[in-house]
């Protein structure tokens, strides 16, 4: 029995790994421009791709290399308004741990 010299079979899987790339983003745009605008575009866009991998589940996996495009200035609002709700949050926190911290000592208190 013979083994194949390991650069002939390094070579080889390389092969098999560009081909089956090469199908798998044949069919992302495939199934993008079909399910997306792009037929009345006749045109795939990056939202089609987007669109896909949010909504689809067999591509689920790439939501986040290929998130919806927003403009910098909703993204900074989203950062704001995620500071201020985290900002409330921790000051909820430490109230409630006051609230503890006070009924741990009325419970002492009592008995």
């Amino acid at each position: 029995r013979k083994l194949l010299p390991a650069i002939y079979v390094n070579s080889s899987f390389n092969y098999c790994g560009l081909i089956f790339q090469e199908l798998f983003v044949q069919y992302l745009a495939t199934y993008s421009y079909k399910h997306g605008r792009g037929k009345e575009k006749n045109a795939l866009t990056y939202s089609d791709l987007s669109h896909t991998a949010e909504e689809c589940e067999t591509f689920q996996f790439l939501a986040d290399i290929l998130p919806k495009k927003i403009l910098a200035s909703k993204y900074l609002k989203m950062l704001e308004k995620e500071k201020r709700d985290g900002e409330v949050r921790e000051d909820d926190e430490e109230d409630e741990e006051e609230e503890d911290e006070d009924e741990a000592v009325d419970e002492d208190v009592g008995s």
